[in-house]
Parts: structure tokens; C-alpha cells; sequence
């Protein structure tokens, strides 16, 4: 048996075709492009991360996922997997993947955490941290960095992650305390605001010392007092105030 074909006007056939075209033509403008640094990316956790030690999953994945080179300099998107720090103007830096993901690693994260970071710079840090927490609050002493980072985060879907420009000596005593705090300058002590502001059983990994001659240092708080661990020897921008003055 044949089947009978139905057919129908020229000016249907016109607004059919028409259909047709839009509905195709839009879903193929909406499909997510191919992310060209992905073997990069892969690279760059597999090579300089997991090969050093790294063995967090929640921190392998997110090293995979956020893409590093959206938050640096369009100029030196092509260095973002690279093994080292790079400029990200004022003064400021991203950190070398590895310290990301060693720093991450150390706070041992979970879901629920609550996390402080003092030094949003890029928002890199923040990224990786929103990907495994629950909620982060991050400060940036340098306004223009701290409204670019935001952005960036915000359009990239982090609404766990909110950001403000202040003194991050200060820490962020309306939200305290926290059961995690990450700081990505280096002060030439721990500011006691954030050890006040770290909950009990919390912990801190913060670079302390010297231009140039630093200690990656992690405190744990137990039974109200802290308990000190130099971890490596690191080289930070310094942690400065509204003045530009260090700490």
C-alpha cells in the first residue's frame, strides 16, 4: 500500500520551511562551544598536580573544570595552564596551578563549608573554591580587581561565591565565623582578626614572612587555641592596606 502525500498550499510550504530554518538555525547558535583548552587543562592537573601529589578528588575535578585561561589577561590566555604564577596588572598575581591546588587541598573541604578568602585577585582561587563549597566570601584590597572578578564569577554562575572590596587583614566579621579561611597575600604575621574569625576545628593556610622569604604556614583551631604548621616555602605578593601600605 502506498502512502497518500498530503499536500498543501505554497504559502504554507513558505512559513513551514521558514520554521524550520529558525528552529534549527537557533539551537545550533545555542550549542556550547568546543573548549579548545581543554587538553591543556588535562595537562596542566595531570602534570603539575596529580604527578606532585594532589589527591583530593573534589580538588582534581575542579582544577579540570574552571577555565584558568578566562581569568587572566586575554594577552596570556595562551600561558594560563603554564607551570607559574602570571600578571593579572596592579601589582597582582595568579598563583602557579599547583599552590591552587596544594592550598585547596590542605583545608580539607567538604560541601557545607563555609570559606573565607582574603585575596579575590583573578577570582581563579574563588572559582575553585565555589566548586567545591558551599558558600565563599572573598575580599580584594584592589577595587578594580575586586569588581572584574566579580563579574567574571557571577556570569560564570558562582552565586555561592560573593565578593567585596576591603582590607582583608579585617577579615569579613558579618559573616563569621568561618570554618575555612584561605589567604593569597602574605602579611608578616597572622592578623588576628582572622584568627578570631576561624571557627573551632577550622583551619587557615596563609603565607607568612618577608617580601621574598615566606612560609606557607596552616593553623588548625582547637579548643580555642591555634595549633601551627609551616608546610612550604612560598613567594607572595604582600598583603597590604587601603594605603598601600604592608602588613
Amino acid at each position: 500500500m502506498c502512502a497518500l502525500q498530503k499536500t498543501y498550499p505554497l504559502n504554507i510550504k513558505i512559513c513551514l520551511l521558514l520554521v524550520l530554518l529558525l528552529h534549527f538555525g537557533c539551537k545550533t547558535r545555542t550549542q556550547p562551544q568546543a573548549d579548545e583548552y581543554l587538553p591543556l587543562r588535562n595537562q596542566m592537573v595531570d602534570q603539575q598536580i596529580a604527578s606532585r601529589g594532589i589527591t583530593d578528588r573534589q580538588v582534581l575535578t575542579a582544577m579540570r573544570k574552571v577555565e584558568r585561561h578566562l581569568f587572566v589577561p586575554p594577552e596570556l590566555a595562551r600561558y594560563a595552564y603554564g607551570d607559574h604564577p602570571l600578571s593579572i596588572g596592579y601589582g597582582q598575581t595568579i598563583s602557579q596551578p599547583y599552590i591552587v591546588a596544594f592550598m585547596t587541598q590542605v583545608l580539607n573541604l567538604e560541601k557545607t563549608t563555609k570559606v573565607l578568602e582574603i585575596g579575590t585577585g583573578s577570582g581563579y582561587q574563588a572559582a575553585i573554591l565555589g566548586e567545591i563549597c558551599d558558600s565563599v566570601f572573598s575580599i580584594e584590597i584592589v577595587p578594580e580587581l575586586g569588581v572584574r572578578a566579580a563579574r567574571l564569577l557571577k556570569m560564570l554562575g558562582y552565586s555561592n561565591v560573593l565578593v567585596k572590596t576591603g582590607d582583608g587583614y579585617l577579615g569579613w566579621p558579618e559573616h563569621a565565623t568561618y570554618d575555612a579561611i584561605i589567604v593569597t597575600c602574605a602579611p608578616t604575621h597572622v592578623p588576628e582578626p582572622l584568627m578570631n574569625q576561624l571557627a573551632e576545628g577550622g583551619r587557615m593556610i596563609i603565607p607568612v614572612g618577608q617580601r621574598g622569604v615566606q612560609d606557607l604556614v596552616l593553623l588548625s583551631k582547637k579548643k580555642g587555641k591555634l595549633v601551627k604548621h609551616s608546610v612550604l616555602p612560598v613567594r607572595f605578593v604582600p598583603m597590604v592596606d587601603d594605603k598601600n601600605k604592608t602588613y
